[in-house]
């Protein structure tokens, strides 16, 4: 994985000096994202800007890299990792086409030359990229089918169009002054810290949509969608589908295990994250590789404070050891200290450029970082969720029919702590229903299909299409702040293709969410982690945090010149949260966002409007 960024401007002239400059100044804000090697490359039309974290032919894949045919000049800039390289590389040397890397950067850039734009199509991994086609004199950027790499541009005052793959990076070119309009705020206050898809945030800013190409050239700008999703009739009977599955998800898994750099896998004892090891610690043993390194996360003091809930009904740790008993990886407990959680919050803005989940990305910011002391990939258990709907809102039916995103279906808290008579101007409640019903409707849907299915097609979108979305931007953001590379096996777009159509009935066989990848994955596991409960990600249950993010808002409230003061009602937090005990068990985000992390959110908040000198 690695940072791009760049700009792209028909009508300048490349001789002028500061191009250079402004090309340094974007790279070096995305450092963390590639921190083994840099390069840039100007042209007439542009500038290409690299930073790369090394996992695949450390010393012959730097890039921006440069290959010629028929006496004209491709050039790319690549964040991401290809899974059919070797079916591409080999498709490609039978027409004629030779390599002097073994670098997956080379065959996505010699398979634009040969295929153009219709490449995207034959593309199998997690990628966003740019490309100077100098036949054509054009750029072509490309983005994966589920945006599990990000990508982020805006057109400068000068005509320019800019892009990188954080925010950070646009903010260092000559022009582009971070500000936020109407619908940002909308964003950040009714939505957040979820995002809509194509939205920056930023007044200006937009993103290339998952599973979008585009081209840049003298005529203008060009985008078009290369995939998308089909609802079909599933004919396979249970037995069928759930062979399909295994072989699926175990494809997907190893064929992420390709790796010229120390690999480890995240556990947490859960289905998910159990099923990836388990696959990745056989295919170690079967190649005599040294066993498997894995990790778990955890908080100080944890076992002492859990409380079971209906999100989350039983701790990790037994089923962490369960599991690195069977298939002997060596492991690694990794337990955050609470005033580091608590610190973290502002890194973890920092590495997101925006308000963010909380607790919950600063955590993991801490994790990954402690992780890429030792190793550069890591596989995790994200996206199995959205996949195969193992959430509670895909069967409860005050959250199945909920006329609204269903992991965010009452707005008062949030309503509650934000100023009156602002969150009214904005219009956040119409922005809010405005989103959620154009998104539905962009559902693809299944002609003949019963009501009830129907909605819970509906409610699988809107989880592809947004709450998934969010982790993997959290995933990505903190992962790469600490130069480490995330995989996501369960987000493989063959996977989801063939689970999309399954049915309800089979997904969750016997009423029981999930039981599909369940059946599937007997054999693979211990059958009493086959069989637990989910289990969402892991958060602190020490009363600790909460004192701390308590008194952090409590000083920001009484500093006048704080930020926040424009967006919050204080007396209501004065008199509500700040002297309350948080509401554990009423999350107002997803699964895991309660009172403790609305006081974070509120934080983060601040802490993000003072980054980008932000006002309303």
């Amino acid at each position: 994985m690695c940072g791009i960024a760049g700009f792209i401007s028909f009508d300048r002239d490349n001789g002028r000096p500061q191009w250079a400059a402004i090309a340094h100044s974007m790279g070096e804000a995305l450092n963390h994202r590639g921190p083994d090697d840099k390069g840039t490359w100007l042209c007439p039309a542009g500038a290409l800007i690299h930073r790369r974290l090394a996992v695949i032919d450390p010393d012959r894949g730097r890039q921006p890299m440069t290959r010629t045919r028929d006496c004209a000049e491709y050039t790319i800039v690549y964040n991401g990792e290809l899974y059919n390289t070797d079916a591409l590389r080999r498709e490609l040397s039978d027409q004629g086409y030779r390599f002097e890397t073994s670098s997956d950067t080379e065959v996505l850039l010699t398979a634009y030359m040969a295929w153009g734009e219709e490449v995207p199509a034959r593309l199998e991994g997690i990628y966003a990229f740019v490309i100077w086609d100098g036949v054509r004199n054009q750029f072509f950027a490309c983005r994966d089918r589920f945006g599990v790499k990000p990508f982020f541009y805006a057109l400068a005052d000068d005509g320019a169009l800019v892009f990188g793959s954080e925010l950070k990076a646009l903010f260092q070119y000559p022009g582009l002054t971070p500000r936020v309009d109407a619908a940002g705020w909308c964003e950040v206050l009714g939505i957040g810290p979820a995002r809509t898809s194509g939205c920056g945030v930023f007044s200006g800013v937009k993103e290339l949509e998952p599973a979008h190409s585009m081209t840049i050239s003298r005529g203008g700008v060009r985008k078009r969608r290369y995939w998308s999703l089909e609802s079909r009739p599933h004919t396979d009977d249970y037995e069928d589908t759930v062979l399909r599955v295994r072989e699926l998800v175990t494809g997907a898994i190893t064929r992420q295990l390709v790796s010229d750099v120390p690999l480890c896998t995240f556990l947490s004892g859960g289905l998910d994250s159990s099923v990836i090891t388990a696959v990745a610690a056989r295919d170690y043993q079967r190649r005599g590789l040294p066993a498997l390194e894995t990790y778990s996360f955890d908080y100080t003091d944890n076992a002492k404070y859990f409380t079971p809930s209906s999100f989350q009904p039983d701790a990790d740790q037994p089923w962490v050891e369960r599991m690195t008993e069977a298939f002997h990886t060596r492991h690694t407990v990794l337990t955050c200290p609470i005033p580091d959680l608590c610190a973290l919050l502002d890194d973890a803005v920092a590495a997101k450029d925006l308000p963010g989940m909380a607790d919950v990305d600063s955590s993991l910011l801490y994790f990954c970082r402690r992780v890429a002391e030792r190793h550069v990939v890591a596989l995790s258990g994200e996206c199995a969720d959205e996949v195969f709907g193992g959430y509670p809102w895909f069967e409860r039916p005050e959250m199945l029919h909920a006329d609204t995103f269903p992991w965010c279906r009452d707005l008062d808290a949030r309503r509650e702590v934000f100023d009156a008579g602002l969150w009214k101007r904005l219009g956040v409640s119409d922005y809010v229903d405005y989103r959620y019903r154009a998104s539905v409707a962009q559902t693809p849907r299944l002609e003949g299909e019963d009501p009830e299915n129907a909605r819970r097609r509906e409610v699988a979108w809107l989880n592809l299409n947004w709450f998934m979305t969010t982790l993997l931007d959290r995933k990505d953001r903190m992962s790469m702040a600490s130069g480490l590379e995330v995989r996501v096996p369960f987000c493989d777009h063959h996977l989801v293709e063939y689970v999309w159509n399954i049915p309800w009935s089979m997904k969750a066989m016997n009423g029981r969410r999930k039981q599909v990848l369940r059946d599937a994955a007997e054999g693979l596991l211990p059958e009493d982690v086959r069989t637990r409960p989910k289990s969402p990600y892991p958060k602190t249950h020490n009363p600790l945090y909460e004192e701390l993010v308590r008194a952090r808002l409590a000083a920001i409230l009484d500093d006048p010149a704080a930020p926040l003061h424009a967006l919050v009602n204080a007396r209501a937090l004065r008199e509500g949260l700040l002297t309350s005990a948080g509401d554990y068990g009423r999350p107002w985000f997803g699964q895991l966002m309660a009172g403790p992390q609305m006081l974070a959110y509120l934080v983060q908040l601040n802490v993000w409007m003072e980054r980008f000198h932000l006002t309303v």
